[in-house]
């Protein structure tokens, strides 16, 4: 098992960045302090693994997760054998995030299964065996890689987490996997609920990461920062964000106020402040902070900032104002 690392600040590498700032986005991602960066890999836009190689590549330091590649998208071992060279290439760097990904989307590329639980499960127990040098377990339901063996598994296999959200799937994660990757937006009792499903599962819980999500904005006026990140927030009120709410006082509230609107644009729009500022990390350099400290609090391992607005560029060098470095 991987032990996690202490406590890191990460940022996203947005989806739509254009391509020619994709590397010049992760090199000054490593030269302002940041310990993380993380991508993407959504349906139509870029491939995550190959992402992940070019960004390993051009930088020397910083951590690099995908987060997250849909199980049903690929075949376990020959996911194994890219997160493998990897790792083989780049021992310690890099961070492997697999899930069930948006129904929606594997439903339209025909890869949904009957049991998602099933898959993921199965499908994260056959990788993990592979890099750790072991051979592919016995036949699943949907996974059948029995025997198959990496001919050159790295000397560290790189750790694997599960991007899910619900209770069920958090306990798949603490029973198969090296953590989990929680969606934004991941308040601190999201944090808390979520590590209780997990530990559920989990027979060696304390070594588990915990890599969040949240959009984020930093301004000398905390007002711009909350106005910046609002529309980012347009989606929460949708069913599939339902967990993500939960122990929050303002819960309740939240749906009502979702059933009024008309579209999630609307809802962003009507959200209280003090809403935005729960659920994101916008405000001055030392609200966000503060922010930072209560996830870490929570059971957070990695916080990582998702800019906003279309200089990307910019909000990066912004949000660098948060690291104590």
């Amino acid at each position: 098992m991987n032990a996690p690392t202490a406590a890191g600040v990460g940022v996203l590498l947005p989806r739509d960045l254009p391509v020619d700032q994709v590397l010049p986005y992760a090199r000054r991602a490593e030269q302002l302090g940041f310990d993380e960066v993380w991508l993407v890999e959504d349906l139509g836009f870029r491939g995550g693994l190959a992402q992940t190689g070019a960004v390993l590549a051009a930088t020397e330091r910083i951590t690099v997760g995908v987060g997250i590649l849909p199980a049903g998208a690929r075949n376990a071992a020959f996911a194994a054998m890219e997160l493998n060279t990897l790792a083989l290439m780049f021992p310690g760097r890099f961070v492997a995030g697999i899930g069930h990904g948006m129904p929606v989307w594997m439903r339209q590329v025909g890869a949904w299964p009957k049991s998602p639980l099933t898959l993921l499960g199965e499908y994260t127990t056959a990788v993990r065996t592979l890099l750790r040098g072991e051979p592919g377990p016995a036949a699943g339901t949907y996974v059948r890689i029995e025997g198959v063996e990496l001919v050159e598994p790295a000397a560290s296999a790189p750790p694997v987490l599960l991007g899910v959200r619900g209770p069920k799937s958090l306990a798949v994660a603490g029973a198969t996997a090296d953590g989990v990757v929680l969606a934004e937006p991941a308040a601190p009792p999201y944090i808390r609920a979520a590590i209780e499903h997990m530990n559920s599962g989990a027979t060696d819980a304390a070594s588990r990461r915990v890599v969040t999500y949240d959009v984020a904005a930093v301004d000398a006026d905390p007002r711009a920062a909350l106005a910046r990140v609002r529309p980012g927030l347009a989606w929460y009120g949708e069913p599939d964000w339902a967990p993500h709410l939960v122990g929050q006082p303002f819960a309740e509230e939240f749906a009502r106020l979702r059933a009024t609107c008309s579209s999630p644009e609307e809802f962003a729009e009507r959200l209280p402040d003090e809403w935005v500022a729960e659920l994101s990390l916008a405000g001055t350099a030392e609200q966000v902070r503060e922010r930072l400290a209560a996830r870490f609090a929570a059971g957070a391992t990695s916080v990582v900032l998702t800019p906003v607005g279309d200089d990307r560029l910019g909000e990066l060098e912004r949000l660098a104002e948060v690291l104590d470095r």
